[in-house]
């Protein structure tokens, strides 16, 4: 254990000592690697990381602003709150490489056409980042992630913001983000519950590590294209599209009709705690977390807190919560209208407005 603390040591000042005091060869390569989608929910968009070569100086690294530690105290509460600490690290190419072969994931490298003196400033700025306090920065699933910062660090050299967004800016988040999640319903479905307001706007920032390549395959400096060469390191595997009916909108009618069907108030009542539960949540965490994708949150219109207390309320008072409760449901469906998320939230109106209509029924 001690040698191989030494040995990260002695790795860790040997690079340190040569970031800092070595200059950067003619032969030396600057490209930006764009990273396919992985099955778990952080890897569900890609990744976006920098690369530096120099084959005179037997250098190869990779910085990467993506990294976080699942070992943080208080992890997620951390990363819903919005307060949680990303940093940069560097590693070897050949290291880095390896959970992308390892699983299959895409891999395509953008070489870029910088001169010697920029390349230099690139690398003693993403060196000055990696030791220092700049090395830590706060997570921002929109305005600051790994792609964001890559972009960020290459106009800061440029000297101005050369790379813009050339995808479509017409479009909300919510509608680019939705394709993503073809795969994973349920990620699909929680996401778009738990997402608010913000989501709902044109999508013109800058943020998806496919838009910074569609992006920098457009940027031109002098009149000449930025990027030189487009190579595929990793084909990448397909991602698997195999239809699940556990996985998919069709349980969730299933499920939603066997409740209806039952037609008994205690069952009518749960689904309704259920969701009051689930309407609370949204709401308390629109309240708490600094991620302004979940905040101003309609989605609580449909998970309303207030089923939470129609089961144990009296016959007068249930009549007007109910009421207002359909009238919310009502406010949510116009607000929903042009919404991607229609058809995914259009079983829970379905249910939802008949179990109170059915419950109103019962109680007159």
């Amino acid at each position: 254990m001690i040698k191989k603390v030494i040995f990260i040591v002695f790795l860790l000042l040997n690079f340190t000592s040569f970031s800092q005091n070595s200059n950067l060869s003619e032969k030396s390569i600057v490209s930006i690697l764009t990273c396919g989608r992985g099955d778990e929910l952080y890897t569900t968009f890609g990744h976006t990381a920098i690369r530096i070569k120099d084959s005179i100086n037997n250098l190869d690294v990779v910085y990467n602003y993506g990294a976080f530690d699942f070992r943080t105290p208080n992890f997620y509460l951390k990363f819903i709150k919005g307060n949680l600490q990303y940093f940069i690290n560097a590693s070897s190419y050949d290291d880095f490489m390896l959970e992308y072969q390892y699983e299959n994931r895409e891999v395509i490298e953008q070489t870029l056409s910088f001169s010697l003196l920029k390349k230099q400033e690139l690398f003693d700025l993403l060196n000055a980042s990696l030791f220092s306090e700049e090395r830590s920065y706060t997570y921002k699933f929109i305005d600051k992630n790994c792609t964001s910062m890559a972009v960020d660090k290459i106009n800061k050299i440029i000297g101005e913001k050369l790379i813009q967004k050339v995808d479509d800016k017409s479009i909300s988040y919510r509608e680019l983000l939705y394709p993503y999640f073809e795969n994973h319903f349920y990620y699909k479905l929680g996401i778009n519950i738990i997402f608010g307001a913000k989501t709902d706007c044109k999508a013109e920032k800058l943020f998806l590590p496919i838009e910074l390549m569609h992006s920098l395959s457009k940027v031109k400096i002098n009149g000449k294209p930025l990027v030189t060469k487009t190579e595929t390191k990793v084909k990448g595997a397909e991602l698997d599209n195999s239809f699940s009916f556990i996985s998919s909108i069709y349980f969730i009618i299933t499920l939603l009709i066997l409740i209806v069907i039952t037609n008994r108030k205690s069952i009518f009542f749960t689904y309704l705690f259920i969701t009051g539960l689930l309407g609370l949540f949204i709401s308390l965490v629109g309240f708490y977390s600094l991620h302004e994708e979940l905040s101003w949150n309609y989605n609580a219109l449909l998970f309303n807190p207030l089923f939470l207390i129609i089961p144990f309320i009296r016959r007068k008072w249930f009549k007007k919560v109910t009421i207002v409760c359909f009238g919310m449901i009502i406010i949510y469906v116009i607000t929903i209208q042009t919404k991607p998320h229609l058809l995914l939230m259009l079983p829970f109106i379905g249910a939802t407005s008949y179990i109170l209509y059915m419950l109103l029924k019962k109680t007159s």
